[in-house]
């Protein structure tokens, strides 16, 4: 008689994590935080680059939080190190400024999972919301671990090259009417994105648009970032903005994005307050949902990397109004989260890693 394990109660380790700070009010705040429950272990704390590499390789850890700017070896000198020799899933900590955004963006780069806002110094209540994203991005960072491979130091150029060879729109079939590419991400959307976006070609004969949950401090030197990294024009999005091909819109953090109508021919994006208190803004669901709306069996829904279920609403929108979806696979995904919700509900077309997501919406446009 086969065994059933449906009821037997396994207790899951905690979450070994290695915080790294230069502060100590800073090193026993997040400590605080973290071990509040029991899912989750500080195994060390570090308090500076250097301490950080050394404890990583004695108590490998499962995961890692690091401060950005430390004397000596700083965060992001530390992160190289760690990806280099011993690869493990590592959240930065980092201010919320442009100059903070343009360290963060390149340690997202350089193989680091996931942001946390360094912002301790507002009200409980705020200090509260930090904590449950800290968590939460901790807990999931785990996960990240067995998917993670060494990255040579000399592999992490400050800008990385165009890709020699991209696909050509031109082998693909052209239907009647523009397309729009709608993108959602989250955890590991910003790696994902930095390694797919170079590999779409100039002529991509439909707009895109992109939807990446980030503070609004964040959103625009990310744009800049893909910008620099594309044949595409890519940019923050700014309200009554037409999308066209050619372009990739990013929608900026802290407002709702959509896509309506101005004239027959054209649409634009239409920016607006939270008003609905989603849990993200911008959403992917309000975005999706604006585009199945508009755009109909011309939409072409993407869900890559992310926590929680945001998008599938929208996916569903676009299944509904006939349009083309396509979510990243779990072996590629950092978090397997959003596009799971979505591959379970049946609202993908195609289930792929993400090296082929290109080339499966190239497919559909």
């Amino acid at each position: 008689m086969a065994l059933s394990l449906s009821h037997t109660n396994i207790a899951t380790p905690p979450v070994r994590v290695l915080v790294v700070d230069d502060s100590a009010f800073m090193r026993k705040s997040l400590t605080s935080m973290l071990e509040e429950g029991k899912q989750i272990q500080v195994v060390g704390v570090a308090r500076n680059g250097e301490e950080a590499v050394q404890q990583v390789q004695q108590l490998k850890p499962d995961v890692v939080t690091m401060d950005v700017e430390m004397p000596g070896m700083t965060g992001l000198q530390a992160l190289q190190h760690i990806m280099a020799k011993h690869p493990v899933p590592v959240i930065m900590v980092s201010s919320i400024t442009v100059e903070g955004a343009q360290e963060t963006l390149q340690a997202l780069e350089w193989g680091a999972v996931d942001f946390v806002p360094k912002q301790l110094d507002g009200v409980a209540s705020k200090i509260a919301e930090i904590q449950k994203h800290l968590v939460s991005k901790v807990l999931a960072a785990r996960y990240a671990g067995s998917k993670l491979r060494p990255i040579p130091l000399a592999g992490m150029a400050k800008t990385a090259a165009l890709p020699s060879k991209a696909l050509s729109s031109f082998a693909v079939s052209v239907t009647r009417g523009t397309k729009l590419i709608a993108i959602g991400c989250s955890t590991g959307g910003p790696q994902a994105l930095f390694e797919i976006m170079p590999t779409i070609p100039a002529d991509c004969p439909a707009g895109i648009v992109i939807v990446q949950h980030m503070p609004k401090s964040f959103t625009k030197p990310f744009a800049e970032r893909l910008n620099n990294l594309c044949a595409l024009d890519v940019r923050e999005a700014v309200d009554g903005e037409e999308v066209k091909p050619g372009r990739v819109l990013v929608a900026p953090g802290g407002m709702q994005f959509r896509i309506v109508k101005k004239t027959i021919t054209s649409s634009v994006v239409k920016l607006a307050p939270n008003v609905e208190n989603h849990p993200h803004a911008p959403s992917v669901d309000i975005m999706l949902q604006s585009v199945a709306a508009l755009y109909g069996e011309r939409s072409i829904g993407v869900i890559l990397t992310g926590m929680g279920h945001d998008g599938l609403e929208g996916m569903k929108a676009i299944k509904a109004a006939k349009g083309r979806t396509v979510a990243q696979d779990e072996a590629s995904s950092v978090v397997y989260g959003m596009p799971k919700a979505v591959v379970e509900a049946g609202c993908a077309d195609k289930v792929v890693s993400l090296s082929k997501v290109i080339g499966e919406i190239m497919n559909m446009v």
